[in-house]
């Protein structure tokens, strides 16, 4: 790899980095108080690209007094659904004008391939937003038949409406930002709540240009805020705020614990998205021109820090050898390189911190007897990880049981398919799963069987803004996307008039 081969950023992308000041609130950027600086790195050079404050509890009081004062107003929940609807489809038409920008930024702020930012995270993106945006003219509620029986004679008309919650605070990840970001954003001024984004400080920057293209769209300043920080600072004094009527989070299990509990003392409506440790099961009528491929893409996209991402693949004997070679093979030819180089296969994690505890993952599972394949040579600067295949782990390894979250996948021989769905649901986490056979009967047997939020059949990875997703079990409560996705934004109100 070249310099040559590298895209040129667009002079948006640096004119952004320098602009951000580490919160936007009531619509304008606006400079913390606080001495604070939170360094952003370009994860392929390692070198600082932008430097925010830090939102500290005056400056997160402020924006979720702004989004309270909006809410309240009613200048933007007593708009017309329609008329919402307008403004949030432009929001789109927006993001969709400036989607080579948003791209750049993501790849270079976050690592990841500027393919996938431009196929996923902002393409992927334009379709949910623009999904959303239509479901705001469709907010319904229910005509009721009641028999209450006094006074003698009354007659009664009850019907239920949903109404918007009022002042949500999202917290989003630093693996897709500004996807997840709008995962919180869209939903919530659909249902004509305001809001309050946090996006991790690693990857800040998507968050504060989609604020200003949302002012640019037509939603009125003091609507959507963002407010840049660290978890125990930033995040705990926004999702412990009084005013909050709902914390719509996505990230790991342990905060995602601790934000409910916090949430809890306020009564506060809480939403999260959390860990996952996927398996893959492999039958043994499954086509391998299938597997190979669909997984190589389900457990290395975005250098395997996807929540849903596959890690733990259970193969009938008769396939495993075949499976591995190929894998093995495949992972070891991969070509490594930044984000911004459209020709690189892998690229790197986030952060010297992920990096190192990918690392230190892949070192443990050695330490306990597994096999290790990664053959990749890492560049010399960035923070990088090879595609790592794990071969012998116990079904009590660390590694079978902790969420990775980068380019490692373990694999597993199985003598039947109830050996496989019984390892697969031997786990604290039930977000996603995958099933690869030929055998439609065997498909629907063991679909029932798997504990996850999503069984996909002979695919792993691919949403749908009209297929809901979240999980189960310690992978966190509620869910995303689907017709029903606003109702988690609204409270049920029930109206009971006597005639």
């Amino acid at each position: 790899m070249t310099a040559t081969t590298l895209i040129q950023l667009t002079p948006a992308a640096p004119a952004l980095a320098g602009r951000a000041t580490g919160a936007f609130i009531d619509g304008r950027m606006v400079a913390p108080a606080s001495d604070i600086r939170l360094d952003v790195y370009d994860p392929a050079t390692e070198e600082v690209i932008a430097r925010l404050g830090e939102a500290g509890e005056a400056e997160v009081d402020a924006a979720v007094r702004s989004a309270h004062a909006a809410f309240e107003d009613g200048r933007w929940s007593r708009l017309r659904p329609a008329d919402r609807e307008r403004i949030l489809l432009k929001f789109a038409d927006l993001v969709e004008a400036h989607a080579e920008e948003l791209a750049q930024i993501e790849s270079w702020n976050q690592g990841k391939s500027i393919n996938i930012a431009r196929a996923i995270d902002v393409g992927a993106t334009v379709e949910y937003m623009r999904y959303v945006a239509g479901l705001t003219t469709k907010i319904t509620g229910h005509t009721l038949d009641v028999s209450i029986p006094a006074p003698p004679g009354a007659r009664f008309n009850a019907y239920t409406r949903r109404e918007p919650l009022g002042v949500v605070a999202g917290v989003a990840p630093w693996n897709f930002p500004l996807m997840i970001g709008v995962w919180k954003v869209m939903p919530s001024l659909a249902a004509g709540c305001t809001v309050v984004l946090k996006p991790s400080e690693i990857t800040p920057l998507t968050s504060f240009r989609l604020a200003e293209l949302a002012l640019d769209a037509g939603v009125p300043p003091g609507v959507f805020n963002v407010v840049n920080g660290r978890g125990q600072t930033t995040g705990k004094a926004l999702t412990t705020h009084r005013l909050v009527a709902k914390v719509s989070f996505t990230g790991s299990t342990p905060v995602g614990k601790d934000i409910a509990r916090a949430c809890i003392d306020n009564m506060t409506r809480v939403a999260l998205e959390l860990g996952g440790k996927n398996p893959a099961i492999v039958l043994g009528d499954a086509n391998l021109e299938k597997v190979v491929p669909g997984l190589l893409a389900g457990s290395l996209l975005n250098s395997g820090q996807v929540c849903a991402a596959a890690s733990r693949i259970y193969v009938e004997r008769n396939l495993y050898a075949p499976l591995v070679d190929a894998l093995s093979g495949a992972m070891t030819g991969m070509s490594m390189g930044p984000g911004l180089d459209p020709a690189a296969e892998v690229n790197p994690l986030v952060s010297a911190i992920q990096r190192d505890r990918v690392r230190g993952h892949i070192a443990t599972a050695r330490e306990h007897g597994a096999d290790i394949v990664s053959g990749a040579r890492t560049p010399d600067r960035g923070y990088f990880v090879a595609p790592t295949l794990v071969v012998g782990a116990r079904a009590d390894h660390p590694i079978q049981q902790a969420e990775v979250f980068g380019p490692v996948v373990s694999i597993t021989p199985v003598d039947s398919a109830e050996e496989a769905i019984a390892l697969a649901n031997d786990s604290r986490y039930g977000l996603a799963s995958s099933l690869w056979t030929e055998n439609l009967s065997r498909a629907m047997e063991a679909i029932p069987q798997i504990r996850a939020g999503t069984v996909w059949v002979n695919s792993h990875i691919p949403l749908d803004p009209n297929m809901p997703f979240g999980g189960v079990k310690e992978s966190g409560v509620g869910r995303d996307f689907g017709p029903q996705a606003l109702e988690a934004f609204t409270e049920s109100k029930s109206v009971c008039i006597a005639y």
